[in-house]
């Protein structure tokens, strides 16, 4: 009996992540669908198929090599991707007693992905050993301090509430109020961040076309899908993480938590679809000093202010 349930508590938590990222992919696809027949011109493709018939075209697509590339690193660095996405994503709570890595440090380890994503992006473009793929790498790299900057201070105003580092104790924490009321800019920063760890919307500058696409310029068949695979399930963690640290994750009323919380985690995925397609790419000078002279200032506001919310 005891080994029955270890063999449960081993096998649950893989199978859940995966299942989640594997259905939170296939529906930012849809999403991100939506807001671009809203927001754009008109497509004839149903939302629907059009995330399947393109991942089965790039599969079936042969897969570029360029001259003497670290292959080793360029064929690992989306799946280290896709790996810390998954991490990312197992450090969400779904329920007060049902979470698949319940730390004490959860959010600390939420930073280590973010700070090891910008690693893993520089060695996607690094090891191709092309002009355009180094460049949208470093490129990267020099906008990638401020994106952990601002993420780290509007987590830490998330936190003080709870007087703890664990999302279960920071959902707990909200069970009054949630920290979106709490932290006002909290939810907003954050979301940016979203968008510019993942580099999409006005934040695409490590893959814009001005460099005939960056770091995944030479990429192309399954590696390329594997990529895009991995950007999008780095944004469904992401929404994960947010929906539990400024949304109150498993909390609400008549729905069971695991619910509240895939509900959430698609809100804020709609918002992200939306966002990414309403505001135009920004410039690499322009995004540096919105990152460091608004956005970085705002969010050491929000952690005053929520230091002041708590202290009171």
């Amino acid at each position: 009996m005891a080994a029955s349930v270890m063999l449960e508590q081993l096998f649950w938590p893989p199978v859940l992540v995966f299942a989640v990222l594997g259905g939170g992919v296939y529906l930012w696809a849809v999403l991100d669908g939506l807001a671009a027949r809203l927001l754009g011109p008109p497509q004839a493709q149903s939302v629907w198929l059009s995330p399947l018939s393109r991942g089965a075209w790039l599969l079936v697509q042969q897969a570029n090599t360029t001259e003497a590339p670290d292959l080793w690193g360029w064929r690992l660095a989306p799946a280290l991707y896709l790996a810390l996405a998954a991490v990312g994503l197992a450090l969400v709570p779904w329920s007060r007693d049902w979470v698949a890595t319940d730390l004490a440090t959860s959010l600390v380890l939420w930073g280590s992905v973010e700070a090891l994503a910008t690693v893993v992006i520089f060695l996607h473009g690094w090891s191709a050993n092309s002009h355009f793929a180094l460049m949208g790498a470093y490129r990267y790299v020099a906008l990638g301090l401020s994106y952990l900057l601002i993420s780290m201070f509007v987590l830490i105003g998330a936190a003080l509430p709870a007087e703890s580092l664990a999302l279960t104790q920071i959902v707990t924490s909200q069970e009054d109020v949630w920290n979106i009321v709490r932290q006002p800019l909290g939810l907003p920063l954050f979301l940016l961040v979203g968008l510019a760890l993942t580099f999409r919307g006005p934040f695409n500058l490590a893959d814009t076309r001005d460099m005939a696409g960056g770091t995944g310029v030479a990429v192309s068949g399954p590696p390329r899908l594997v990529w895009a695979l991995a950007r999008s399930a780095m944004l469904v963690a992401f929404s994960g993480i947010a929906a539990t640290v400024f949304l109150g994750g498993w909390l609400g009323p008549w729905l069971p938590g695991p619910l509240w919380v895939v509900l959430k985690m698609l809100a804020v995925l709609a918002v992200l679809a939306g966002l990414g397609r309403w505001f135009a790419v920004v410039s690499p000078s322009r995004c540096l000093s919105l990152m460091w002279l608004v956005l970085l200032p705002l969010s050491f506001v929000d952690l005053v202010w929520a230091g002041v919310v708590a202290l009171l």
